[in-house]
């Protein structure tokens, strides 16, 4: 890697570590001819599928717009952007894991609400709003208490799952002691 301070064409790697739940490699960096030090980020470059609007035309996956949307929902809420970031994230892994060339937008808005569900239910009825293109208070109301008969997501992530999906990650195994 070229250095940012001379431009000289070697580096070596002085230290490396795993950063974002093992998906970037983290590595500190020396200049052989200047001796500056630099911090370099590494992350795999996905294909991502493409993207099939309501109106049946593909575009290419845009996380600036997913970013977008769901700022929007949470605007003014108290939500730690590592939060958001990690709600991302997930969003973008379900669509990887698709293995599918396109996804509609319907299932990733779906995804999204899934998110902000677990994240706060106030932006989460904000984007259900707009993408369910909500009428009149009574969708309002419906979606309301739709929200509170589920479960809570800490009550949700505290219960083991019985049944595995491709979406959800299996737990461990643990062995019996007899």
């Amino acid at each position: 890697m070229q250095c940012p301070f001379c431009k000289a064409p070697n580096t070596r790697v002085i230290d490396s570590r795993l950063y974002e739940e093992g998906t970037q490699v983290r590595r500190r960096r020396e200049c052989e001819r200047c001796n500056s030090r630099f911090t370099s980020f590494e992350k795999a470059q996905l294909t991502m599928p493409f993207v099939l609007k309501r109106n049946g035309v593909p575009e290419p996956f845009d996380e600036d717009k997913l970013r977008r949307g769901i700022g929007i929902a949470l605007y003014k809420r108290p939500v730690l952007p590592e939060a958001v970031d990690h709600a991302i994230e997930n969003v973008m892994r379900k669509l990887r894991a698709s293995g599918e060339r396109e996804v509609a937008s319907r299932r990733i808005g779906e995804w999204l609400m899934d998110e902000l569900r677990d994240l706060d239910h106030v932006a989460y009825v904000r984007f259900a709003s707009i993408y369910r293109s909500f009428e009149d208070i009574n969708e309002f109301r419906e979606e309301i208490e739709r929200l509170e008969k589920l479960p809570s997501a800490e009550l949700r992530r505290s219960q083991m799952q019985l049944i595995v999906t491709e979406e959800a990650p299996t737990l461990p195994s643990r062995k019996r002691d007899d």
